[in-house]
């Protein structure tokens, strides 16, 4: 994955951002470049507390919709069912592992997701279904749009570690400090 960040903004408080370019075998660029998240997180020292927030993933037409989506840590996530028939959603990802049992069109059932990670998402009817929820640890983080530009804003000045999440590719990070005057 290749990053070009750039920071702007008043102080005390900075937007850091950029363009993520996602690279698959045969030196191509990958045409789903939103489905990444880029994130930072402080160099030492914990973020700070992060609100939890309320997210749907949709399942129509035997797919989930989104196929990534990211939340912070304590949030809750909706899967609305728009087929009709059952689906029965679950995750055995430690730490975030839940069954929300056989459910009709037209219901939804929720799930609390509490700790930071990668959550694999599938569905024991349909075997070809499949999401992923990122949950995050900070308030800094943004999945970019599909010319792989993002923006994280309200960072505050300090030393940080930007983070790069791909399902197709490792992790990457990269250290970076934020200052009222920009990137360094």
């Amino acid at each position: 994955m290749l990053l070009a960040p750039r920071v702007s903004g008043p102080t005390p408080f900075a937007a850091v951002s950029g363009r993520l370019k996602v690279i698959d075998r045969g030196g191509q660029t990958a045409p789903d470049v939103q489905q990444a998240v880029v994130f930072l997180l402080p160099a030492r020292g914990n973020p700070p507390a992060v609100a939890p927030g309320r997210a749907d993933i949709t399942t129509e037409n035997r797919t989930f919709s989104p196929h990534i989506n990211v939340v912070t840590a304590g949030s809750t996530v909706r899967f609305p069912n728009r087929d009709g028939f059952n689906h029965n959603v679950f995750s055995l990802t430690e730490g975030n592992s839940f069954d929300l049992g056989l459910y009709d069109r037209g219901e939804g059932k929720t799930t609390l997701f509490m700790n930071a990670g990668v959550v694999n998402v599938f569905c024991n009817v349909h075997s070809t279904m499949s999401a992923i929820v990122v949950v995050r640890n900070t308030p800094w983080f943004a999945q970019p749009s599909v010319d792989g530009s993002f923006t994280i804003g309200n960072v505050p000045p300090g030393e940080y570690v930007l983070h790069l999440w791909h399902e197709r590719a490792p992790e990457s990070t990269r250290p970076v400090t934020v200052t009222a005057a920009g990137l360094q």
